[in-house]
């Protein structure tokens, strides 16, 4: 096997960026970037989802990660924290990517999250996954944005790492990568 010299085109792996590169998104919260040697990352998404976005073109990506479907169920979170919503949070994060030269027209949209997972008192009986999941597809749908490929639902949480130089995502749950999306 033959190992990649110091101008090889081979990507170098999301575990040996800098740390400066890094960019941690905490829930109801996003980043976009602009930056080829940024890479946004999310952590331990379980019912909540995160709405990645990236355009070639433009190279310009970004993350949200949504807490609920809507701000109606809590409007004070909701004015200080409107990222944590489907409803609110979908509209700001393409706004500011779009101030970075993104075009919905030409970017690819993925969607990670939406799991049920076990053991939260009774939380799986309110389908909250499923509803972040339907309400993000609607908001998209809604603005003429297609989704190009989802890892959702299931009962494990997830971390997603999205590098903004190829539009790669790298989805792992623990130390297991377990999409590429």
């Amino acid at each position: 096997m033959q190992t990649p010299g110091p101008t090889s085109a081979w990507p170098t792996p999301l575990s040996v960026l800098p740390a400066a590169a890094r960019r941690i998104v905490g829930i109801g919260e996003f980043a976009v970037s602009n930056g080829a040697g940024d890479v946004i990352v999310t952590h331990a998404l379980g019912s909540c989802i995160a709405v990645c976005i990236w355009d070639q073109h433009a190279v310009v990506g970004g993350l949200l990660h949504f807490l609920l479907p809507d701000a109606a169920v809590n409007p004070d979170r909701a004015r200080t924290q409107p990222a944590a919503f489907a409803n609110t949070g979908i509209p700001l994060f393409f706004q500011a990517a779009y101030a970075l030269g993104l075009d919905k027209q030409r970017c690819r949209v993925r969607l990670v999250g939406g799991a049920e997972i076990s053991g939260l008192g009774g939380a799986n009986s309110l389908n909250v996954g499923k509803r972040n999941l339907l309400a993000a597809r609607n908001i998209l749908w809604r603005n003429g944005v297609l989704i190009e490929s989802e890892a959702t639902g299931g009962g494990i949480p997830r971390s997603v790492a999205l590098r903004v130089a190829d539009g790669k995502i790298d989805v792992t749950s623990g130390r297991d990568l377990i999409h590429e999306l």
